[in-house]
């Protein structure tokens, strides 16, 4: 069984590989077109294209040409990969039908958005290929092993000669762009971007729903359940078996509070004439009659408690299982929430950081997490253990601080380090 087990893994394994290596040089290539943005204004990254100084451009450059072999390493895995899949795996993209259904747009856009970025990684490519020759003519590429033309034998890397060897007489980027706008002049180039962009919609509106069905469908199990499954019994059960007041003794503890606090302001207006004079007598039995409606006030709050603790179990259970069977619109969502992240700019990216961190890790983060904790625990009918409270205090934000840190540094940093440089100058 472990053997069988093992094989699953590295099949899922080798089956996620082309997925992962494709978004790994998709990320790369995406670092140096953000590089373009913030440094060269949208032009190829060049020394003739800013007015930096030498030390700057050949840092800039060494990054670029970093990112470059990276994303020939991972290409050359994803063909790789790609290779070893069975046949019906690498043909399911293209196994859909003419109808609009959410599972056929699930695939038309997975197609749609592998093509996409391998069109994007090859620009990139083709770009730098072909400046690779001029600013190694220039003397302005930097020297080291990355640019190296030979390997550690001394002899050429085949695979820098085989791409060069490819080039050809004009760089295939200029090529490309006659077919852009071939495509651009195509009679059906129309049709092309309405189908897109009623594409684009529909995964829109499948998110959004699902947003909502996230949301509305654990509260109405919680309320539905509460009112009409677990109340019921909850209030036959505490009749019959004649339960307890108080389910804690911090709740008894409110109760008597209450109760004195009503004594003292009764004897307080007495004494000063907003009350008509009262017997002792008669003060003992309106004290008696509050008592009895404090009573049944916390009776009524314990069962309640009861009642959520049942009906919340239920609305996670139905949370988990919209999440279980609605696999299509999680990826739907999940791409459509990246896609909005993406499309944010450095400082509202680095501005929602810092107003996540602060928030939940932040100086003034340990009395919204005290504040949190005893409002669920009051909601649940549990007391609040300052112990436990405390000790979470002490270590789940933390624990949290460091999984932000380490998320910025091992991810936000390989995918848009200009919003790292933002959030760190806002964050000083």
């Amino acid at each position: 069984m472990q053997l069988r087990a093992f094989f699953r893994n590295a099949g899922q394994w080798l089956f996620k590989s082309p997925d992962q290596s494709l978004e790994q040089a998709y990320e790369a290539a995406l670092t140096i077109k953000k590089i373009e943005d913030d440094y060269f204004d949208g032009k190829p990254i060049d020394q003739d294209n800013s007015d930096y100084g030498d030390s700057a451009y050949r840092y800039i450059q060494s990054e670029v040409e970093r990112n470059i072999i990276l994303i020939k390493q991972r290409m050359a895995d994803f063909e790789a990969a790609r290779s070893n899949l069975p046949q019906g795996r690498q043909m399911e993209v293209q196994s859909y039908d003419d109808q609009q259904d959410e599972y056929t747009l699930d695939l038309i856009d997975q197609s749609a958005i592998i093509f996409k970025k391998l069109r994007f990684i090859d620009e990139i490519l083709d770009r730098y290929d072909a400046l690779s020759s001029t600013l190694a003519a220039l003397g302005t590429a930097p020297k080291g092993p990355q640019n190296s033309s030979k390997n550690g034998s001394g002899k050429p890397d085949k695979s820098r000669a085989g791409l060069a060897a490819r080039s050809g007489v004009l760089p295939r980027s200029i090529l490309r762009t006659v077919d852009r706008v071939k495509q651009d002049l195509d009679p059906k180039a129309e049709g092309d971007v309405l189908k897109s962009f009623r594409k684009s919609q529909g995964k829109t509106k499948i998110a959004l729903r699902f947003i909502l069905l996230l949301v509305i469908i654990p509260l109405l199990t919680q309320q539905l359940t509460k009112h009409f499954v677990v109340g019921p019994v909850v209030d036959c059960v505490r009749q019959t078996t004649d339960a307890e007041v108080f389910l804690n003794d911090e709740m008894e503890e409110e109760a008597l509070h209450e109760l004195q606090k009503f004594e003292e302001r009764l004897r307080f207006e007495v004494i000063l004439g907003k009350v008509a004079a009262l017997s002792e007598t008669q003060l003992k039995e309106r004290v008696l009659d509050k008592a009895l409606d404090i009573e049944e006030e916390y009776r009524e709050r314990s069962a309640d408690s009861v009642k959520n603790v049942f009906a919340d179990i239920f609305a996670v259970l139905a949370f988990s299982l919209l999440l279980s069977t609605c696999k299509r619109q999680v990826a739907t969502l999940k791409a459509f929430i990246d896609e909005i992240v993406y499309g944010l700019s450095d400082s509202a990216k680095a501005f929602i950081i810092i107003l996540f961190t602060d928030m939940f890790v932040g100086f003034h983060s340990p009395h919204g997490w005290e504040v949190l904790l005893e409002g669920m625990s009051r909601h649940l009918g549990f007391p609040a253990n300052r112990d436990f409270i405390f000790l979470f205090i002490a270590t789940f934000p933390v624990i949290l601080d460091t999984v932000f840190k380490y998320w910025i540094f091992r991810y936000l940093n390989r995918i848009s380090p200009s919003a790292v440089a933002t959030y760190k100058n806002m964050n000083e």
